[in-house]
């Protein structure tokens, strides 16, 4: 089976995925300037999850490219993905409407840890399916990034419990790590 189908399926839950985010935006009721000072824990934790969801679907679109056909596990490996992915506009939502306290910025973090290992299982399923030989393999490498960014994840979310709002700015941090698209694949697919 082509990745064709799989890519496009992701592309359009992906593209709904922003779309609850952004319709969970509302506009305050008062018409002075002031009242959107309100909003902005609500606007930061929209831009935090706009940019994680942007790097999921640019980082997939790029491991896509470099991946010449899928099986029923990467499928379901693709659905665990989005599965997690659907569930960041909830925490996005309780996060930024109560002020970045404990309980949503742990969720937060919990879902960001389970997205990404869902990705790793994606990424470990395409290899398995590929090999250790193929141009799938030799782009990825040894995938530091995607390792530390667990870690991160776990150290994030103890931080969580004790600052949630160090534990933003770590979650911040591993996303801007990840800004950057996966070149490892670009070197050797384009």
């Amino acid at each position: 089976m082509t990745t064709s189908r799989m890519e496009a399926f992701s592309d359009g839950v992906i593209a709904i995925i922003i779309t609850i985010m952004v319709l969970e935006l509302r506009p305050p009721h008062d018409t002075r300037i002031q009242a959107l000072t309100s909003l902005i824990p609500v606007l930061l934790s929209y831009v935090m999850s706009f940019v994680y969801i942007g790097i999921y679907w640019n980082n997939h679109h790029h491991l896509l490219h470099a991946a010449e056909h899928v099986n029923g596990r990467i499928l379901w490996a693709n659905l665990h993905l989005l599965f997690w992915l659907s569930l960041i506009p909830f925490a996005t939502a309780w996060m930024g409407e109560n002020y970045f306290v404990q309980w949503p910025v742990v969720l937060y973090g919990i879902l960001l840890l389970m997205a990404a290992i869902a990705y790793t299982i994606l990424v470990r399923a395409l290899l398995t399916l590929h090999g250790t030989k193929s141009l799938l393999a030799n782009a990825l490498g040894s995938d530091f990034k995607g390792k530390i960014s667990l870690v991160f994840y776990l150290v994030a979310i103890a931080l969580a419990f004790v600052r949630p709002w160090l534990a933003c700015v770590v979650y911040a941090m591993v996303a801007i790590m990840w800004l950057v698209p996966d070149r490892r694949i670009e070197r050797k697919v384009i």
